[in-house]
């Protein structure tokens, strides 16, 4: 069984810096996309950054944390990574790490409906 669980989440001052990493168990191998989402009170879930393992270095970023936020991933991609910069409050929300059981090229590698598996969400909260 599929296993993701997060961790790093906290409390940080606009402008700061968090370091989120989920730590993924049950497979040997993973196949397609793991992904970082993040929903806000009141809002849908959108994606943060994908990254697929036949591209471990060139993740795909959504527009409002592109060049703020880095997305990487160990050799065997269990452990994954999202370092956060310059941090804004509108970046509050419950972020979650995902994994694809399938392709998710078709339906778009930001897309929440792609993914099938999910760990429990951790909280970031930027305030002053």
């Amino acid at each position: 069984q599929v296993r993701l669980v997060e961790s790093g989440g906290g409390t940080v001052a606009p402008g700061g810096s968090l370091t989120l990493s989920c730590t993924t168990s049950g497979y040997d191998y993973i196949m397609h996309s793991l992904a970082w989402f993040r929903q806000a009170v009141g809002k849908e879930r959108e994606g943060v950054a994908a990254m697929d393992p036949s591209t471990p270095y060139d993740p795909t970023y959504a527009p409002s944390p592109k060049g703020r936020f880095t997305a990487s991933a160990d050799r065997r991609f269990h452990t994954l990574t999202l370092r956060m910069s310059d941090l804004k409050p509108e970046d509050t929300g419950t972020y979650y790490c995902a994994a694809a059981a399938y392709s998710v090229w078709d339906v778009g590698v930001l897309v929440p409906r792609g993914y099938t598996y999910w760990g429990q969400g951790i909280q970031v909260t930027v305030s002053s």
